[in-house]
């Protein structure tokens, strides 16, 4: 990303203002007489209001095209050092020598730097000293020291605007990118985590009604109407989610169709039973863990859950506990079997500290269940992400006695964005 220079009305307005200026003053010196023994101009009026106007007016349009204006700027100052109206320190070529290092490419700037100064001083030493000579060689030489003084120190300037707005530039891109990176990483990690769960239950039951249909055909239908509830949660949840991203409060059904219509012996879905108030309502939290049991349930895992709030937790901390608490069913659901024990522990005391358990026995039927043949995802490394926003950690691994257990720390004085503690947890 290259940085773009800044020029707004107002400077070309504050530039024509002292252009002005500075051809009024040139205009005056050139007009005055010799009563102080100086060398002065004697030429015709015209002449030096044409020198006046060509070391006043490059100003005006320096930010546009600056080296076409320190040109006539330099080349303006130098007949005026010639033809005796002045002998200033070059105030006007610096100005411009400031936009050329501010706006042009460094290589460019840094040459028309050099030819300045070899300009000015061959100019100054040359009419101080040989044309019409007003002192020493000394003096002449002293005079031409201050011109490279003030012309080098005004291209100086330029140039430190220039690299510090450059780095300014380079870290909003830098900021922009981390932004863009983190809201991909949400954005995965909300899809995943609700298209993931809602899926594993959904495959884990088909798999079930596949094997008991003929056997066990009243088993099938319950099957199929866990299947279908968890697909009707699942597109509310992924509507909710499509219109936070959007940042839409619209409703998606159309005028007078009725969201809330279920089939008979259809389970009511949670917060949200369309996908107008599902866009409205708000994100899943602690209240909500019964749910995610009565789904794990469903898929055949017997669960327990326990909860213990000592305090009222943030919306956000309780989001990150119910999304881990949904991601370690579902790896309960993905790679248990029917008839795994699971319990559910989520504890908040009084300081804001949260503490999840998620543990099973892994005693269930996995072969019989279909579970052998899903694969692991990205949900342990969601998980991590979710608790290092709260400078957290995360121990995750199987059992001693079999099973797998899940267990989190949360922090509740760390807020997403402060950087949290970045030990590696245990996996």
């Amino acid at each position: 990303m290259r940085w773009r220079p800044r020029t707004g009305p107002h400077l070309l307005a504050v530039d024509a203002c002292v252009a002005g200026v500075v051809t009024a003053a040139y205009v005056a010196l050139a007009g005055q007489g010799g009563s102080d023994g100086l060398p002065r101009f004697s030429g015709p009026a015209w002449a030096g209001w044409l020198v006046a106007v060509g070391v006043g007016a490059p100003l005006a349009v320096r930010r546009l095209w600056p080296l076409p204006a320190l040109a006539v700027a330099l080349g303006a100052t130098a007949a005026a050092t010639l033809l005796d109206i002045t002998r200033d320190p070059y105030v006007s070529t610096a100005l411009t020598l400031y936009a050329v290092a501010l706006l042009v490419p460094p290589r460019r700037a840094v040459a028309a730097l050099a030819l300045t100064l070899a300009v000015s001083a061959a100019v100054v030493i040359t009419g101080e000293a040989a044309l019409t000579p007003s002192g020493p060689w000394p003096e002449a030489v002293g005079t031409a020291a201050l011109v490279w003084l003030v012309a080098g120190g005004a291209w100086g300037a330029g140039r430190a605007v220039r690299e510090r707005r450059a780095r300014a530039a380079r870290r909003e891109r830098r900021l922009a990118e981390e932004a863009l990176t983190e809201e991909r990483l949400r954005i995965a990690r909300e899809l995943h985590d609700i298209v993931s769960h809602s899926l594993s239950v959904i495959v884990v039951k088909a798999s079930v009604a596949n094997h008991v249909a003929k056997e066990r055909p009243e088993e099938t239908q319950d099957a199929i109407g866990a299947i279908e509830r968890t697909g009707r949660e699942a597109l509310t949840e992924m509507r909710r989610a499509l219109g936070v991203l959007r940042g839409d409060t619209a409703t998606a059904h159309p005028p007078g169709a009725d969201a809330t219509r279920h089939p008979p012996g259809a389970d009511s879905v949670p917060h949200a039973p369309g996908a107008g108030s599902a866009q409205l309502a708000p994100p899943p939290g602690l209240d909500d863990l019964p749910s995610l049991v009565r789904r794990a349930e469903q898929a055949g895992i017997r669960t327990r859950l326990r909860t213990r709030l000592a305090a009222d937790l943030p919306a956000g901390m309780a989001l990150t506990a119910y999304r881990i608490v949904q991601e370690a069913l579902t790896n309960v659901v993905k790679h248990a079997g029917d008839g795994t024990h699971c319990e559910v522990t989520v504890t908040a005391d009084s300081r804001g500290q949260v503490h999840i358990q998620v543990v099973d026995d892994g005693a269930g039927r996995t072969a019989v269940s279909g579970r052998g043949d899903l694969r692991g995802g990205h949900g342990l490394v969601g998980m991590r992400e979710r608790v290092m926003m709260y400078g957290g950690t995360l121990d995750a691994g199987p059992r001693p006695g079999g099973g797998f257990a899940v267990s989190a720390r949360l922090q509740a004085e760390h807020a997403p964005g402060v950087a949290p503690d970045r030990r590696e947890p245990t996996a």
